[in-house]
């Protein structure tokens, strides 16, 4: 079984995907070749790349050498460089191999200021006019006002804004961007209800913050455990509180979209597909804990001009 979430353009996308950006993939030649084609015989079918990751020829390399059906791996794109927009996309065409399913554009600062209606307008042209022929368009670190700026002048709207927070560098560039899981709901509440009115899917990267990064895992990591523990008794198999934070993302509606170059660690992803779903109590338990903190390890873009709630880091 895989867990697929509805689009606003009626297609489906990977409720978990595997990212080649980080994890020491990034621009790692046949690494990135070896660990895609691995993920994706263990199981996986989406899979995150980007121009900055410079790992979108690896990409379609991994897909080859897996003997994966192409249209079977659901693959999102984020061109990176705001000029030359047509230029940039099909030369991500020719590094892929194929058009993605899915393209971002990767933060509201890629375009310049008050320019993303714009950017997001040569997007649509290009969906238009066959260049990304059949592929959905999509943000990434969008604040509420990025999403409204887009939306007023949309005619093919943004199907998933993608909370991430991957780590790569180019040359003048390194980037460090957002993360979705509990610990940030109070701050993204505003950016939830925008789409949840135009029915935008939220896309986490790293959703495993609150168990990586926070220096004590705060209130969260007993909630978790405990809940591990259940699932390990009633299916008969080791479940760790990694897996149940994923489950709760997925079962939230949000694609979870995660990376490890650890072969084990990439299969405990892709049984998050055949685990029985967390109950509405332990749903509603994660969440309410979570909301009791506010803890963001990454602090760049997405606090610009969008204040972050006044909350304790932990209790």
């Amino acid at each position: 079984m895989v867990r697929n979430i509805k689009l606003n353009d009626g297609k489906s996308i990977p409720a978990v995907a595997w990212g080649n950006g980080t994890g020491g993939l990034s621009a790692a030649g046949k690494k990135a070749v070896d660990t895609g084609a691995l993920a994706l015989r263990e199981g996986i079918r989406h899979i995150d790349t980007a121009q900055s990751y410079r790992t979108e020829e690896e990409t379609g390399l991994a897909i080859k050498a897996a003997g994966a059906d192409r249209k079977a791996v659901f693959q999102q794109q984020h061109p990176d460089h705001p000029e030359g927009i047509k230029s940039s996309v099909t030369d991500s065409i020719s590094k892929l191999g194929f058009i993605p399913d899915l393209l971002l554009i990767h933060s509201p600062f890629v375009p310049a200021h008050g320019k993303i209606a714009v950017f997001w307008q040569i997007l649509e042209s290009l969906v238009e006019d066959g260049t990304l022929k059949g592929a959905s368009l999509g943000v990434s670190n969008f604040r509420p006002q990025d999403l409204e700026e887009v939306l007023k002048i949309a005619k093919i709207k943004p199907v998933v804004n993608l909370q991430s927070f991957p780590e790569f560098s180019s040359p003048g560039l390194h980037l460090k961007e957002l993360e979705y899981h509990p610990y940030v709901l109070n701050h993204l509440d505003p950016v939830l209800a925008i789409q949840a009115k135009h029915g935008i899917v939220s896309e986490s990267y790293g959703p495993l913050t609150p168990l990586l990064r926070h220096p004590t895992g705060g209130p969260l990591k007993p909630v978790l455990q405990r809940i591990a523990q259940r699932l390990s008794k009633d299916t008969g198999k080791p479940v760790d509180d990694a897996t149940v934070l994923l489950l709760w993302t997925v079962q939230k509606g949000v694609v979870a979209v995660t990376t490890s170059g650890n072969p084990d660690n990439i299969k405990k992803l892709v049984e998050v597909d055949s685990l029985p779903d967390l109950t509405d109590a332990e749903l509603k338990e994660i969440e309410e804990v979570g909301r009791k903190v506010h803890f963001r390890h990454y602090k760049e873009h997405m606090t610009k001009d969008f204040p972050e709630p006044d909350l304790p880091q932990d209790v």
